[in-house]
């Protein structure tokens, strides 16, 4: 049975210092669990609301219990984004939007780098990429570890048609309006998000997404 175990203790990556580790990137995808916006696309009924992340502190969570979590919300996710695919308008380019740490990846519960994938989490997005979604990856992480953040991803099975990460200017901007800038840009790509997956509210918050899911992050105690 795994336990949580803090990322920095366990993240190993070629010449990367851990200063840099740990003043940019640990503290900026950590905050408070709040309510999550949804937006469902008109042609399709809304879906059942996510069930609510247990109460429980992530430190007396473990591994099986988060992966059970994950999964309840990636049953969800999968009709829905099956659905939305039968669907696709003539000529519509759609596109996933996953966060990293602890959505993508399995970052407090990962033992090293590589940090393995987060399986329920994967699934859908093979199950997407292989019908011709596009995978987009927005996190908080700082460019300075964008190289081997990109490579892991690689490794753990997705196939990502674009990682975007903080510049030196985006470390001093509000995570949430950040990520949100970013949908934007996908959008102006001419593509439709049809879903964004993160397991904060910052990543769901500031709509650029027909429908969100947000996995559990015990009351803000995962990044």
């Amino acid at each position: 049975m795994r336990s949580r175990r803090p990322w920095l203790r366990r993240v190993s990556v070629t010449a990367v210092s851990a200063t840099a580790l740990v003043a940019l990137a640990a503290p900026a995808e950590a905050t408070p669990a709040a309510a999550t916006p949804t937006t469902a696309t008109t042609a399709l009924p809304a879906a059942p609301a996510a069930p609510s992340a247990p109460l429980a502190l992530a430190a007396d969570v473990d591994y099986d219990t988060w992966q059970r979590d994950c999964q309840a919300v990636m049953d969800q996710a999968l009709p829905y984004v099956r659905q939305r695919i039968a669907d696709a308008r003539p000529g519509e380019k759609q596109a996933i939007v996953l966060d990293i740490d602890n959505t993508a990846l399995e970052t407090d519960f990962g033992f090293s780098f590589p940090q393995p994938a987060n399986d329920p989490v994967l699934q859908v997005a093979r199950y997407a990429e292989e019908r011709g979604v596009d995978l987009f990856f927005v996190t908080a992480r700082p460019g300075i570890i964008e190289a081997p953040t990109e490579w892991n991803l690689d490794h753990a099975g997705y196939e990502s048609s674009g990682l975007y990460v903080r510049g030196f200017l985006d470390l001093f901007r509000n995570v949430a309006e950040y990520k949100t800038a970013q949908r934007v840009d996908i959008e102006r790509k001419g593509y439709t998000i049809i879903a964004n997956i993160g397991n904060s509210a910052t990543d769901l918050s500031g709509g650029h997404a027909e429908r969100t899911f947000k996995l559990p992050d015990y009351d803000g105690q995962l990044s």
